[in-house]
């Protein structure tokens, strides 16, 4: 899925997006400083139903919001490895367990740690086209969901 959007009309994109991804838990979240991966990735969460306050994990590294679904309070992990080094450093800091999990979760930078991201990872590549637009191209494992 590739959409052109104004950042003000992130809220269709969350319903294309949820739609689209139907089932699926792991999104790595590619793109440049200021792109607007944290923007977005807090749109998704307050779509899935979270009233959570959300922001950029920058300095906690991971943020957890709950959501719920049939009946359940669910977990949403949002995380950013910006500020880790390397794979190591991203596996102290328990990314891995949150990965593993079974629970949504929404990855910055994960280019830092390309060896936790396995075949069942969503990629979603943000590219500016102007202060107001990005293009967003959605990868789905496998191409065949």
């Amino acid at each position: 899925m590739q959409v052109h959007i104004l950042l003000d009309g992130l809220e269709s994109f969350a319903i294309k997006f949820w739609n689209y991804v139907n089932g699926w838990k792991v999104f790595a979240f590619h793109g440049e400083m200021g792109a607007g991966k944290t923007t977005i990735i807090g749109i998704l969460c307050h779509y899935k139903g979270t009233t959570d306050v959300t922001g950029s994990p920058t300095f906690s590294i991971i943020n957890e919001y709950d959501y719920p679904e049939n009946g359940e309070n669910k977990k949403i992990f949002h995380i950013d490895l910006y500020r880790l080094k390397d794979e190591e450093e991203v596996m102290q800091a328990g990314v891995e367990d949150c990965v593993d999990s079974g629970c949504i979760c929404m990855v910055e930078w994960p280019e830092k740690a390309p060896g936790l991201f396995y075949e069942n990872t969503v990629h979603v590549f943000i590219e500016p086209v102007s202060e107001t637009e990005r293009k967003i191209l959605v990868q789905l494992p496998f191409n065949d969901k």
